[in-house]
């Protein structure tokens, strides 16, 4: 089954850190990407900054069209910071991986997913 690993977190947090600090939880991501290239597919993805999103709201009346706001619809400290998705046995394994990851400054939740279609490429 697909299980998404999510992260949570309050945006510059990471920036914050000392400079060792930040090396490490890269390194942690580094180690957990490469442990799932060597299993297979998977994605990685990290959002960038939330004053860069959009938000586009329902329109207010049927005729008329949807309302464009800059920024983010949550006013919140955390945000979703990004996520990876991968095939794993079971959640129990996919919570395995996703402790190779976890830090002070990050929340993260593990859920199956369902493929709804598309492709990703780097290419």
């Amino acid at each position: 089954m697909m299980y998404a690993i999510t992260i949570y977190g309050e945006a510059g947090m990471f920036e914050n850190l000392p400079k060792d600090r930040q090396e490490q939880v890269m390194a942690n991501h580094h180690a957990l990407q490469e442990k799932l290239q060597d299993r297979g597919d998977f994605i990685s993805v990290k959002l960038m900054p939330p004053s860069s999103a959009v938000t586009i709201d329902p329109a207010p009346e049927a005729a008329a069209d949807p309302l464009i706001i800059d920024g983010p619809f949550a006013e919140t400290k955390e945000s979703f910071l990004g996520f990876y998705a991968a095939e794993f046995s079971n959640l129990e394994e996919a919570i395995t991986h996703a402790r190779m990851i976890s830090s002070p400054i990050a929340r993260l939740e593990v859920r199956p997913i369902a493929w709804a279609g598309g492709a990703i490429s780097t290419d």
